[in-house]
């Protein structure tokens, strides 16, 4: 079913209503940015597979809330845990067979263009994209990896069946945040293999991770460590390495302790927390980590143009460090200094903290409880070495009491929201420029937040007023032909014959929220799709095309539904 912005319009009884329900618990104010938002106490939890579902996940499609209950949870978060390499053969698939259109004017070597054009470059590697760096290539040219990323994460998160790994991949963009629309062109054409590094990354172990982080060619631009050099080093990507990858702002000492003696810990060789000095200190360790992009070097040397990881030891500064309290000893083998500083990091009790703290806001609660982080935390910290690590400390997260006890307690971001929605009415997802515009203008920049901190995952800052509008209309602009992100075909999904007012609201209630409908809301509802009628008959259609004929009173009945507490938390 495709519908006209023009007729998604909602009668004036189904509004009022939202205003009444959903408007005075859900937008009424902004929470302060560490406060829990107020639904699990406004609200009744659904079934326990609809919250696994809703928090492991991006909300179910028909049938899996049945699949997963009669799973168990245990079992679903361990087949979850055990993804197969790549994807499923239905999302591959439709990965293979979507398109987005490309339009361009000849330019240089470029002919004029106009066509819908396959994701091409989902597994390319940056030798194989580098000459988009180019200063000829058009602009459309040099975007589309990164247009293709964002159209197979909206087409994996909607239709995969392996929705944790969606999930995560989408939480670790956010911690190893790069912005893919910074003006570097080499970020672009290193992009695809960045989001392979993450989703191959994603369940497995921190210390492997955060190498390939590093090394990767689109951080290395991105935090300015391509360019790093000793005398003096670039202190970028050091300093996002320490307050933001692993051990966070939180264990920053320097307002507290000026010499790295001072720091607790320190003179035993366990320093707690880092100062300004174990930043200078981490940058000249990872001077010379660069991308072979044919630069110059004073020596006469000229790197090769392929656009992978280099590392060049004239540039490197080889002299004695100290990070953490530990020495780095002078002239140490190629690397050795980067990998040692990345060591120190990943094996710190602070980054474990840190990291599980992060998880657990994802997954439970903007507020974690600290029992449950400090127990997330012990399981990181007892598996350094497992390949899976991360997977290991995921299970006890999900399998906690907390996990399930906590629903209510987390706000939908606009991606989370959307892609639960298009789930839930088993739409098919057909992304485009659009799209990642108007996620965009809802404050979702997908590949493109500016910061190196990634979008917020506090429910101040989507609740706020200015954004409470924009999140209503996402529903409606998904369901709208002039986005035209999905074939959504409400009336074809419903039980066959003819079904009355009260059935149909109460199907689509039971399918978005997994529980009946609260009153007034829906007798309310039932009089707007009954329009007169009889609501224990089936609705009468009326003239084609008016804004109150049936398919589009369905519309306008599951966007109402979406907009309730219930469907905006999870």
């Amino acid at each position: 079913m495709t519908i006209s912005r023009r007729s998604l319009l909602i009668s004036g009884t189904a509004l009022a209503a939202l205003s009444t329900t959903a408007c005075a618990t859900l937008g009424r104010s902004q929470p302060a940015a560490s406060a829990p938002p107020p639904l699990a106490s406004a609200a009744p939890p659904p079934p326990i597979e609809l919250i696994v579902l809703g928090r492991m996940g991006y909300g179910p499609r028909p049938g899996d809330s049945v699949r997963v209950a009669a799973l168990g949870l245990a079992a679903y978060v361990d087949e979850q845990l055990s993804p197969p390499h790549g994807d499923d053969p239905m999302t591959a698939q439709r990965l293979r067979s979507a398109t987005l259109p490309i339009a361009y004017e000849a330019e240089g070597d470029y002919p004029d263009t106009d066509e819908q054009r396959p994701l091409r470059t989902l597994d390319q590697q940056p030798a194989e994209l580098w000459q988009l760096t180019d200063d000829n290539v058009p602009y459309a040219e040099w975007v589309r990896p990164l247009d293709e990323i964002r159209a197979a994460a909206w087409i994996r998160a909607a239709h995969s069946p392996w929705q944790l790994r969606e999930l995560l991949v989408e939480f670790w963009h956010d911690h190893f945040n790069v912005n893919a629309d910074h003006d570097d062109s080499q970020i672009i054409a290193a992009w695809p293999s960045y989001d392979q590094m993450i989703r191959r990354n994603c369940l497995g172990n921190f210390r492997t991770f955060l190498e390939e982080v590093a090394t990767s060619p689109a951080m290395l631009y991105y935090l300015n460590n391509a360019s790093s050099q000793a005398s003096p080093a670039n202190e970028n990507y050091a300093r996002e390495l320490f307050e933001l990858h692993t051990l966070g702002a939180m264990h920053y000492l320097n307002e507290r302790y000026q010499s790295w003696r001072d720091v607790p810990g320190a003179l035993a060789g366990r320093a707690e927390g880092f100062i300004d000095d174990d930043v200078y200190e981490a940058a000249r360790a990872f001077t010379g980590w660069t991308v072979a992009d044919g630069s110059d070097t004073y020596e006469g040397l000229v790197f090769p143009n392929t656009g992978a990881f280099y590392y060049y030891d004239g540039w490197h500064d080889p002299y004695q460090k100290r990070v953490l309290a530990v020495e780095l000893p002078p002239h140490s083998p190629p690397m050795a200094d980067g990998r040692n500083v990345l060591d120190l990091l990943a094996a710190h009790p602070g980054t474990a903290r840190h990291l599980c703290h992060k998880l657990c806001r994802r997954l439970v609660a903007d507020d974690p409880p600290l029992a449950l982080v400090e127990q997330a935390a012990a399981t990181w910290l007892a598996n350094q070495q497992a390949p899976d690590q991360i997977a290991q400390t995921l299970r006890v997260i999900l399998l906690s009491p907390e996990f399930v006890a906590t629903w209510g307690q987390k706000v939908k971001r606009p991606f989370d929201l959307a892609i639960s929605f298009l789930r839930a009415v088993d739409a098919e997802v057909t992304p485009n420029a659009d799209l990642f515009s108007l996620m965009g203008e809802r404050g979702y920049n997908q590949f493109g937040w500016p910061a190196p901190n990634g979008h917020p995952d506090m429910a101040g800052y989507w609740l706020s007023s200015q954004i409470m509008l924009g999140r209503w209309n996402t529903l409606l602009d998904l369901c709208s032909d002039w986005l035209g992100a999905a074939r959504i075909d409400l009336l074809g999904q419903m039980p066959q014959g003819s079904l009355s007012a009260h059935q149909i609201v109460a199907f689509w209630g039971e399918r978005l929220l997994g529980q009946p409908l609260p009153m007034p809301l829906s007798e309310q509802l039932v009089a707007f799709m009954a329009q007169g009628g009889d609501p224990d008959q089936p609705p009468q259609r009326v003239e084609d095309g008016d804004e109150h004929d049936l398919p589009d009173r369905l519309i306008s009945l599951v966007t109402v539904i979406g907009m309730l507490p219930a469907f905006q938390y999870r």
